[in-house]
């Protein structure tokens, strides 16, 4: 059978860099900042730290694992594990495919910035939120960008840009944070407030928060590990490769941090302002806030600001095509399309739906009820489902599926056979995949659902809230389709494999053959 050169990475670095830039994107350069400034800072980041090593790499390890056992997508990697539960697979895939339609959007909005930077960003927020034509855009850009890298293949495509990407973003980064620290007054204040911990800062809801970062932010609970895990071979050491990935994750989220916070104090220093008049929540952080420090400072801002929404563009571009993947790697093989066409199709699909995200969030942003789902915008709405509700039921049943359905002393076994020695970490794994971090997963996850269910007010009260009701019940009525369909349509017919995927990239590049010399019959 031919070895066709688009299936599979040529490399262990080719995989870490790869999945690293499905795990760095904006919840390390915008979530991360904005959480640890409202969670208290420096203690905050800790927790994050003790988080990422007790959730994000066992959890990682098990969507990777389950990958490269399978060599599949995620709905033949978990009928691999047992034929009644592949429709974790399927939501695994559908998870990945909601998160293109609304993070095209805001991939969007980066592009726009960083092209804008020259002019000025600072107060356009608004006004360009509500332009629809040039938020479609610049959507369409963004979504052009990472249709053709998906297309090029995994090894012509993912691999080859991401060992361009990742490598540019981090030297990006680290100019930025070179130059945030020689800004002067204000600096010491926002390095003390991000390295000085002061743990009475810290609470329950801090700890939450930071157990949610780790697990979001590491791309955790979408399909995209496990669809990159089914690319690697045995020679590919997966301990090390799954913690060079949650380093160099968490070395962006921390460099970030660095980045912005003596800035932002540098800001207030000068200007006189309080960080609560600065306002440095959500979505406001990076597409507000910001553009006013990087305008105060001059011409150098504008060139800051040009690199660093440029940066922020590269994260959101690398995240953007492994959830692509996702989606398209199993359009191939199960439905045996050529990789072109499956990337078209499933990118127009997404467009399509980006098209009342992006309105909808310019409504909520310009003060208009509009286009809402349960008093939220589509953004927010499918952000909610996905993230807080879904995620953590799929990398959950990762964790489960590997150390009960498989079983933890098999898995290890099995992960040993193929090159990778785990030593003093075997039974360190073993108890953590089965006890420990299913539970601080399920603490995500309840937690969630409660505070979407009973929200505090301003008191400190919890009081019931319909609309949150309304989208757990809408998450978990997805949660539901998946399992019908999985078990009306997939059950018990083939879902495709790798080998699938060779066999239709190798007719794929016979097209391609056949019309270069016909082009060429042609000319002469």
């Amino acid at each position: 059978m031919m070895e066709n050169k688009k299936t599979g990475f040529a490399s262990g670095i080719g995989f870490v860099l790869a999945a690293a830039g499905s795990a760095v994107g904006l919840g390390n350069l915008w979530g991360f900042p904005y959480k640890t400034s409202a969670n208290g800072g420096a203690a905050f980041v800790l927790v994050y730290i003790a988080c990422v090593l007790v959730i994000g790499v066992i959890a990682m390890l098990c969507e990777v694992f389950i990958g490269r056992r399978a060599q599949a997508n995620p709905v033949s990697a978990f009928k691999k594990v047992n034929k009644n539960f592949g429709w974790f697979g399927l939501l695994a895939i559908t998870i990945p495919a909601i998160i293109i339609c609304y993070y095209s959007v805001l991939g969007g909005y980066t592009i726009k910035y960083s092209l804008n930077s020259f002019a000025g960003n600072a107060g356009k927020f608004v006004s360009f939120a509500g332009n629809v034509g040039e938020v479609i855009l610049y959507t369409v850009i963004f979504l052009a960008l990472s249709l053709f890298i998906v297309m090029a293949g995994v090894k012509g495509g993912i691999e080859k840009a991401s060992k361009i990407l990742m490598p540019a973003l981090f030297v990006i980064l680290l100019v930025i944070v070179g130059f945030s620290l020689c800004l002067g007054e204000g600096v010491s204040d926002g390095l003390a407030f991000y390295l000085n911990p002061d743990f009475s800062a810290l609470d329950g809801a801090a700890i939450l928060a930071a157990m949610g970062q780790a697990f979001f932010s590491l791309s955790l609970g979408m399909g995209a590990m496990i669809t990159y895990g089914s690319y690697t071979g045995k020679g590919i050491n997966l301990i090390k490769s799954t913690a060079m990935i949650c380093i160099f994750d968490s070395l962006v989220a921390l460099l970030a941090g660095l980045s912005i916070f003596p800035s932002l104090f540098h800001y207030m220093a000068v200007e006189g302002i309080s960080a609560s008049e600065l306002g440095m929540g959500g979505i406001g952080l990076m597409f507000m806030t910001l553009p006013m420090v990087f305008e105060d400072m001059g011409v150098l801002g504008q060139v800051i600001s040009f690199f660093f929404f440029a940066m922020v563009a590269i994260a959101a571009v690398t995240s953007v095509i492994s959830l692509m993947e996702v989606v398209t790697q199993f359009v191939i093989q199960k439905f045996h399309i050529l990789r072109k066409r499956a990337t078209l199709v499933v990118t127009g699909i997404c467009f399509a739906v980006s098209i009342p995200v992006g309105i909808s969030l310019g409504y909520a942003l310009n003060g208009t009820e509009a286009l809402l789902i349960f008093g939220n915008n589509w953004l927010d709405f499918f952000d909610i489902v996905t993230n807080t509700v879904l995620m953590p039921v799929c990398a959950l049943f990762a964790c489960v599926a590997v150390g009960w359905l498989i079983g933890a002393e098999k898995a290890t076994s099995e992960i040993e056979a193929d090159g990778t020695s785990l030593g003093w970490f075997r039974p360190v794994f073993e108890v953590m995949v089965k006890y420990v971090t299913p539970i601080l997963i399920l603490v995500v996850e309840i937690f969630g659902l409660i505070d979407l269910i009973a929200p505090k007010n301003d008191a400190g009260v919890r009081i019931f809230s319909g609309n949150g009701l309304g989208i757990v019940l809408s998450a978990y009525l997805l949660l539901g389709i998946c399992a019908g369909i999985y078990f009306l349509f997939f059950r018990n017919s083939y879902t495709g494999t790798n080998e699938d995927e060779k066999q239709t990239d190798a007719i794929e590049e016979k097209e391609e053959i056949e019309a270069i010399k016909e082009a060429y019959t042609r000319e002469l």
